[in-house]
C-alpha cells in the first residue's frame, strides 16, 4: 500500500511539473481531464464569525452559494466536510442542490481519507480549514500551493483531476467574490 502511494506522489509530482513547464494559459475551471475517473473539488470554508464554532457570515453564505452554483452542473457524487457549523454551512448549499446529504471527515486522519479519495471514483467535494485543505491537496498529489492565509483567503478552490492510472493533475483557481489578500498575498 505505501509503494503504491508513493507512486500515485511521484506521478502527481511528475505531472505538475510538466503541466507548470507547458502551461500557457489556465484551463477553464471546470473543464475535465479526458482520462478522469475522479474529480476532487477542494475549499476551505466561507467567511466565518467568531466563537469556538462559529457560524459563516452573510458574505461566507454568499460564497457557499457561488460554490454551488459553480458546481452545479458538474455531477457532484459525494459531499464532504469536517463536523464543524462553518464547513457544513458552505457545503450545505452544493448537497442540497445535488439532493446529497453532507458526510463528514476527521481531519486528523488525513492521510487514510486522501487514500480513500484517490482509490474511490466520483465527483467529490471536500470542505476543510486553512490548515487542512491545502495539506489534503498535498496529500492527493497535487500542487498545494503557498499557504492559505487564514486571516484573509477564502476563495481558493482546487480543482484536481485523477486519470484512470492514477496521474494527478491539479490547478488552483478562486471562485466567488475575491478574498482580500494582504499585499504580495496570491
Amino acid at each position: 500500500m505505501a509503494a503504491h502511494l508513493i507512486r500515485r506522489r511521484v506521478l502527481g509530482l511528475i505531472a505538475a511539473v510538466g503541466l507548470a513547464a507547458c502551461a500557457a494559459t489556465p484551463a477553464p475551471v471546470l473543464e475535465p481531464g479526458a482520462d478522469a475517473v475522479s474529480r476532487l473539488f477542494l475549499v476551505r470554508h466561507g467567511e466565518k464569525g467568531t466563537g469556538s464554532d462559529p457560524a459563516l457570515t452573510e458574505a461566507g453564505l454568499a460564497r457557499a452559494a457561488a460554490l454551488a452554483a459553480l458546481l452545479e452542473t458538474q455531477g457532484v457524487t459525494e459531499v464532504w466536510a469536517t463536523r464543524t457549523r462553518r464547513a457544513e454551512q458552505t457545503a450545505a448549499p452544493t448537497a442540497a442542490g445535488a439532493g446529497l446529504v453532507i458526510q463528514a471527515y476527521d481531519a486528523a486522519t488525513l492521510p487514510a481519507f486522501a487514500s480513500w479519495l484517490l482509490d474511490t471514483p466520483g465527483v467529490k467535494l471536500v470542505v476543510g480549514h486553512s490548515n487542512t485543505t491545502d495539506a489534503l491537496a498535498a496529500l492527493l498529489g497535487a500542487d498545494p500551493g503557498p499557504a492559505i492565509d487564514d486571516a484573509a483567503e477564502f476563495d481558493r478552490l482546487y480543482v484536481i483531476d485523477i486519470g484512470a492510472e492514477g496521474i494527478v493533475r491539479s490547478r488552483i483557481e478562486r471562485y466567488g467574490a475575491p478574498s482580500a489578500l494582504p499585499e504580495g498575498g496570491e
